[in-house]
């Protein structure tokens, strides 16, 4: 016993593929060393464990004791891979079944059973690659009506009698499903099912799945990653269950994946993958210290990771890829142990270190400090990331671009006291409120417990918080969500639809008897393009309104639809507003028909093309829409696609408000020319009429969004402001039959001659549009 103290114990294992691993505590194996005797125990059984020559070497100086003994395993596959081919079946149909399994000295009697029934037409296996494939073929019959899916199971048992089992479920198509079509690769598919394809490019393995909602297909899910990063996966995963444990090891893994990420064809299944291997170097760390020397390429390596494109996945899978993502870096800066660094700084990542009893540090601008009695501080800033972390909590609330993650290590203190100080970088709105939230790992959401919002000094916001975790601010836009608002708007568009309809019906047939000159033909073409893009963007509206039911194909169909069809209405509002306004100012120089034409054609429905194009081409790898409301993204001022919206419609709202301003005094100077107070009274009568008539087909109501913003919607004006812009907004089409259509004599008087066959139209005030035409029309 005495000859064992003062010796240390090496343990290593050789495989029975010559290569040598030094074992460590881990999530497969556990190591407990006496003076006496040092015992390994291997908790979990896998591949990694297959038969080799386990060493135990005693050393103190340069005098070693060794022992050796050769360990046999009874194996079971680690993972088991089952592909069919066809993937989907029509009965009768043969089908071949495979099972491949990594290459494995085991002897395995496989049996196969389809639907619980013993089959027995198994070929003779096939070894390529380090593989050993199984192969079943079968007919499927289908005798049962109700079957639906065809479900064949293989079992790989061992020489302990041991078993394993992995399925593999086929489709069935009959007449009575629905299904989604062929779309090559993929097959014809009963709605319902998913699909997989274990088929890579060259260099990348993996496999793909697609779903079929019917009938539509859901995007395809890729996950084949570079063969390079899929060994670092595998090689991270033995590092983790305790082969092949050292600093040396650690740090080839981070650099490995600091290069990988850093390619250009780092892809969105690498980007997941890569966030895995952050995971199990955490889970890993849990057992074996790693030193600060892997620091620089971990942080580099997780920087890259922001810089990839995650808007290629779906709002639910970028959410837990962020999360972990999360969990992870802030795991390993905890538990990597440090007592030299003087921090660390990459493009979206900043470390700092801190061995003071008072900590003031600053990381992306954002000012921390810990006041703590022993341990070291470690703060580490994150850029680029809080708007893929999921905020469901806090919907209408802007996140900064930064996080911050505070820890400690050798924390012996259970009092903590943590002061952020947070740069605010966009004007504050009113009504906004200020909140300091940190990021619940158990329910991977934000929240507010245990932090304090303190004060707003100089656009920089105070937070306190009672423990240690990653932090941020955010300032919420919320406003009261203002009963009968949705109610309104659906009613308002079913409304607008109604009447555009029948303004269309109506312009068809009067079109003849009405538009017997050239400026009654331009205003009448202009009116009828703009209450045919307002109806079908108003459809594409009703259409999108359940986003959450739309596949991702339809939403971005229905937001190019929405985008076009309301920038095309307003462009042929300004058509109409500069047909006005060269009425007005250029009496004697009257427009050509043909001229008017080409040009409304080229800005009514060339230019909104150009814009939607453009726009789609410039965030098409970034983020053009949000498929939880399919309409643009808006992320600040100049920044987001609703700005390709807001810019053009702006501008045209403004010129047309220009026009009626130009309307309005061309008024006011003919009536003081006259100086009769009877003029005077009937100026202000076509004035009134002149906004009421011309304010929905020049669109400026929607200059009321404006207010929207101006005022807070919990004030009475606010709320008064809201509900403006909502009713006269949804009820466009209906403003635009009454004002555009019946508020013409001559289309009254054609409607009536329609419907009384021929009777002459009612005697009664049939001037009352005179002084207007006359003025603002010359009808």
């Amino acid at each position: 016993m005495e000859t064992r103290i003062g010796y240390s114990a090496n343990i290593s294992v050789e495989t029975s593929g010559n290569n040598t691993y030094v074992l460590n505590n881990g999530t497969s194996i556990t190591i407990t060393s006496t003076a006496a005797c040092t015992t390994v125990q291997i908790n979990s059984l896998s591949g990694m464990w297959a038969e080799g020559i386990y060493k135990c070497g005693f050393s103190s100086g340069s005098i070693v004791h060794a022992a050796t003994a050769e360990l046999k395993v009874a194996l079971l596959p680690d993972t088991i891979s089952m592909t069919s081919d066809p993937l989907t079946v029509e009965c009768p149909k043969d089908v071949m079944v495979n099972a491949t399994i990594q290459n494995s000295p085991e002897n395995y009697t496989v049996t196969w059973t389809l639907n619980q029934v013993p089959v027995t037409s198994q070929t003779p296996s096939v070894q390529t690659d380090g593989q050993i494939t199984y192969r079943l073929n079968s007919k499927i019959t289908c005798q049962q009506p109700s079957t639906n899916a065809i479900i064949i199971t293989v079992n790989f048992m061992n020489q302990k009698n041991k078993n394993k089992t992995q399925n593999i479920i086929i489709p069935v198509i009959d007449d009575n499903v629905q299904v989604c079509q062929e779309d090559s690769p993929w097959p014809k598919t009963p709605k319902g099912f998913t699909l997989v394809i274990q088929q890579c490019e060259i260099g990348r393995v993996g496999y793909q799945e697609r779903t079929c909602i019917s009938p539509e297909w859901m995007n395809e899910l890729d996950r084949c990653v570079s063969e390079e990063l899929n060994n670092v996966l595998n090689t991270a995963a033995a590092f983790r269950g305790g082969l092949g444990v050292t600093q040396k090891v650690a740090l080839a893994i981070f650099s490995s994946l600091k290069n990988i990420s850093n390619d250009t064809s780092y892809s969105n299944a690498d980007l997941s993958a890569s966030i895995g291997v952050l995971d199990i170097m955490f889970e890993a760390s849990k057992q074996f210290t790693l030193d600060e020397s892997v620091l620089g390429d971990f942080l580099g390596a997780a920087s890259n990771m922001l810089n990839a494109n995650w808007e290629q996945v779906n709002t639910t899978i970028s959410y837990q890829m962020s999360s972990l993502y999360l969990k992870s870096v802030e795991g390993l800066v905890e538990n990597i142990y440090m007592n030299n660094s003087d921090g660390y700084s990459t493009q979206n990542l900043e470390f700092k270190l801190c061995k003071n009893i008072t900590c003031n540090q600053t990381v992306f601008g954002v000012e921390v400090n810990l006041n703590q009695s022993s341990g070291i501080v470690k703060t580490l800033g994150v850029k680029n990331l809080s708007d893929k972390l999921n905020n469901e909590n806090f919907p209408v609330s802007i996140f900064p671009s930064i996080v911050v993650s505070a820890t400690l290590q050798n924390r012996t203190d259970s009092n903590i006291d943590i002061k952020l100080d947070f740069p605010i970088n966009q004007p504050v709105a009113k009504g906004s409120t200020i909140q300091c939230v940190f990021w619940n790992t158990t329910l991977n959401e934000w929240s507010e417990d245990g932090c304090m919002w303190k004060e707003m000094v100089n656009n920089r916001s105070y937070c306190e918080c009672s423990h240690l975790t990653s932090f941020s601010v955010l300032m919420s836009t919320s406003q009261p969500n203002l009963p009968y608002l949705d109610e309104i708007t659906y009613v308002g568009l079913g409304v607008s639809i109604g009447s555009l309809l029948i303004f269309l019906l109506i312009e068809a047939l009067v079109w003849s008897a009405v538009v017997k000159s050239k400026l009654s033909h331009f205003r009448h073409m202009a009116l009828v393009n703009i209450s045919l893009c307002l109806l079908l963007a108003d459809c594409s509206f009703l259409a999108s309104s359940s986003s959450n039911i739309l596949p991702t194909t339809w939403c971005l169909v229905l937001t190019l639809a929405k985008q076009f069809f309301f920038q095309a209405m307003f462009c042929w509002m300004l058509c109409l507003s500069i047909v006005l306004l060269h009425q007005l100012v250029f009496v004697f120089y009257p427009l050509r028909k043909r001229l008017y034409l080409f040009l409304s054609i080229v800005l009514g429905y060339v230019c909104p093309t150009l814009i939607v194009a453009s726009t789609f081409a410039y965030y098409r790898n970034e983020r053009y829409y949000d498929v939880d409301t399919c309409w643009l993204v808006y992320t600040s001022p100049l920044k987001g696609s609703m700005n390709a919206f807001f810019l053009p419609v702006g501008t045209i709202v403004l010129m047309n408000m220009f026009s009626m301003y130009v309307v309005i005094q061309t008024l006011f100077k003919s009536s003081f020319s006259n100086g009769s107070k009877a003029d005077e009274k009937e100026t202000v009568k076509s004035i009134l009429k002149v906004v009421v008539f011309l304010t929905p087909v020049l669109g400026v109501t929607w200059g009321l969004g404006f207010f929207t913003q101006i005022w807070d919607s919990r004030e009475p004006v606010g709320a008064f402001m809201v509900y403006a812009f909502t009713i006269t907004n949804s009820f466009q089409g209906l403003f635009i039959l009454l004002t555009g259509c019946f508020a013409e004599k001559k289309v009254r008087d054609e409607v009536w001659k329609i419907i009384m066959t021929g009777a002459p139209p009612p005697k009664g005030k049939t001037e009352s549009m005179k002084n207007l035409t006359k003025s603002a029309l010359k009808k």
